[in-house]
């Protein structure tokens, strides 16, 4: 289930989940760095994997008919509650207000990951937006991913939250490689000290790499897209954050 062909066995995808804590813009950046992809050529399919509370379709302002809750009660497969989103990505909704589903098992979880081996369609990259936290939901969808980018922005509590995940998936789940992404940065800069400050602990206490893929600037354009369900990269592709999107899809390509 670690193996790339785990899921998606046909499409060998790039698996990458985006993790840290609540309000530091995770599927903000989940959803553009997709559209990103998208305009570069990419295949990508995107999954809201906050089981409990969903919010992909809200940033984008759609109104999905059936979401996980539905493929794991039988009723539908993965592929038939898939939806369109901008630039031709696909979307996997979650549920929002069914509390079971923020509360499944590690079983009910290793099967929606099992689900994803029987999709027939083509898909380069599969981005997963993470809930918040360090749950059993997290941990499965963290350990089928090849790539971990954990996002932080400039508040003690974020910075926190951040060590202890990479931590408990460190130490306890044996993963070894994180992709530290600083959001609402003011400067470059400053987006390299917030990296420093996680990867001095971490360098002194596990065995784990941190590398640092960069920052999202703090964008009153971001703002106003999220007002308007939009994303910053199709309303405002000459921003300051639309940029920066395009340079993390270039340097993800990249990626081995």
């Amino acid at each position: 289930m670690r193996e790339r062909k785990a899921i998606g066995e046909k499409a060998s995808p790039r698996i990458i989940a985006v993790c840290g804590k609540g309000g530091v813009g995770k599927s903000n950046i989940t959803v553009n760095l997709a559209v990103s992809l998208a305009q570069q050529g990419q295949n990508v399919l995107v999954m809201d994997a906050d089981l409990g509370l969903a919010n992909i379709d809200v940033l984008l302002g759609l109104a999905p008919r059936y979401n996980l809750s539905h493929v794991l009660s039988g009723e539908c497969s993965l592929e038939e509650i898939m939806i369109d989103g901008p630039a031709g990505i696909k979307i996997i909704p979650a549920s929002s207000g069914v509390r079971s589903m923020a509360d499944l098992s590690a079983a009910e979880n290793d099967g929606i990951i099992q689900a994803f081996s029987e999709l027939t369609i083509p898909v380069d990259t599969l981005l997963i937006d993470t809930a918040a936290g360090v749950n059993e939901s997290v941990v499965s969808f963290v350990r089928a991913a090849r790539e971990v980018i954990v996002v932080v922005c400039d508040e003690p509590a974020s910075i926190t939250d951040a060590y202890a995940m990479i931590k408990v998936m460190n130490r306890d789940f044996g993963v070894q490689r994180f992709h530290v992404l600083a959001n609402q940065a003011h400067s470059i800069q400053q987006g390299r000290e917030l990296y420093m400050k996680l990867a001095r602990v971490a360098d002194k206490y596990l065995d784990a790499t941190l590398d640092f893929i960069g920052s999202i600037p703090y964008d009153d354009y971001l703002k106003k897209s999220v007002q308007k369900q939009k994303c910053v990269i199709v309303n405002y592709p000459r921003s300051p954050s639309s940029m920066a999107f395009r340079k993390l899809a270039q340097k993800i390509q990249s990626w081995p």
